[in-house]
């Protein structure tokens, strides 16, 4: 009996340092954080409003096309423009008349949003320098009559020949916020909102202001801002991977020990 409890100690020996030698060799080695790397997508987004396109089919006296693009410099920071035409007519108080012109815009965009590793959706502010050509063409235009006693229900008619004033510029500063989120690999969909100031309106004839900006939108009397809106859809092109730094993280300093007296 003694014989094969002896043996079966031997065996239980045995099948231990065989479990505890197999378990040594399943260990994963440790990895050192200081070598891994995250490779952030850098490129090109570029795309178009589609709320220009929609306006015009809603509204008749509406027409204009808006492209967008960005560009990523670092983790955060992006350069973004703005190009874009429109044409618009529009009945005011005494005046008919329709404007049309082309302007560009150039800024920068700051995403404020901490996506996760391969995302690159935005929570954005921005600023831009903007520019537009255009012209002011006055269809019809009636004569202001403080003593309308024959006819009390709109005033009288001035002229329906057709003038146009051209050569017109004006610029201006404009500020951003916007969002924009990926609905599908590499395709985004945003919507910003601006407000402008302007810096410059040339008008070169003082016999017709201006009443409309192509990309500044609507010009009120007294004011130099203006707001605007778009909704895009993008499409993210990449050009190379770049290596994001890791932070550094600050070891806390010891206790310094007492010293014995």
């Amino acid at each position: 009996m003694l014989k094969y409890f002896i043996s079966f100690c031997f065996a239980f020996v045995f099948a231990l340092g065989a479990a505890q030698t197999e378990s040594d060799t399943l260990v994963a080695t440790p990895i050192d954080s200081s070598i891994v790397t995250h490779k952030q997508k850098y490129g090109i987004r570029f795309g178009v409003d589609l709320s220009r396109p929609i306006t015009g089919l809603i509204a008749d006296e509406y027409s204009g096309i808006e492209f967008v693009a960005d560009y990523r410099l670092n983790y955060k920071l992006y350069i973004a423009g703005e190009f874009g035409n429109e044409k618009k007519t529009k009945q005011e108080t005494l005046y008919n008349f329709t404007t049309s012109g082309s302007y560009g815009k150039l800024g920068i965009d700051y995403n404020t949003y901490a996506n996760w590793y391969g995302e690159q959706n935005s929570i954005f502010v921005g600023a831009r320098y903007a520019f537009s050509s255009y012209s002011q063409t006055v269809n019809n235009y009636r004569i202001y009559d403080a003593d309308r006693y024959w006819n009390g229900t709109e005033f009288s008619l001035g002229s329906e020949e057709i003038k146009e004033f051209d050569g017109r510029t004006a610029s201006w500063l404009e500020g951003v916020v916007g969002i924009k989120g990926e609905l599908f690999a590499n395709i985004y969909l945003g919507f910003s909102a601006r407000i402008g100031f302007l810096l410059s309106n040339a008008n070169r004839d003082t016999n017709f202001h201006d009443l409309f900006i192509p990309g500044f939108n609507k010009v009120t009397d007294g004011s130099k801002f203006g707001v605007g809106y778009n909704y895009t859809l993008t499409y993210f092109l990449p050009l190379y991977k770049k290596t994001k730094k890791p932070k550094k993280v600050k070891e806390k300093e010891k206790p310094k020990p007492k010293s014995e007296e």
